[in-house]
């Protein structure tokens, strides 16, 4: 998607702070972090929302969660904690419509969230 700024941040059209990537996946800092560890795991594949999610993509969102374990582990948050959040829709906060899920840790993080 031409408009996408995450379709521009896996393209190389616009810079970030990568941590992870493979053929599938690319993993970024938050540019604006809500915690000390918040990282985008973001499929390469544009799929707008998870509504928009197929029977198909069950390895690739498997897939995801192996990767936020690996870079929280990296982390070292596999011993005090972490959470894995995707927003789906304007009024859960969906702000860019490229689905991203958002690894979160290194402080208490309260609950409920929202």
């Amino acid at each position: 998607m031409e408009n996408c700024v995450f379709c521009k941040i896996i393209k190389g059209d616009i810079k970030s702070d990568k941590v992870y990537e493979d053929d599938d996946l690319v993993a970024f800092n938050d540019i604006g972090p809500q915690a000390p560890t918040h990282v985008l795991i973001v499929p390469k594949r544009h799929i707008p929302t998870i509504q928009d999610i197929d029977e198909g993509d069950r390895a690739l969102i498997g897939k995801i969660y192996l990767v936020a374990k690996q870079l929280a582990k990296e982390r070292g948050l596999d011993r005090t904690g972490y959470r894995v959040v995707a927003n789906c829709l304007k009024d859960a906060g969906q702000a860019v419509f490229h689905i991203h899920f958002h690894l979160l840790g290194g402080r208490k993080l309260g609950w409920p969230p929202g």
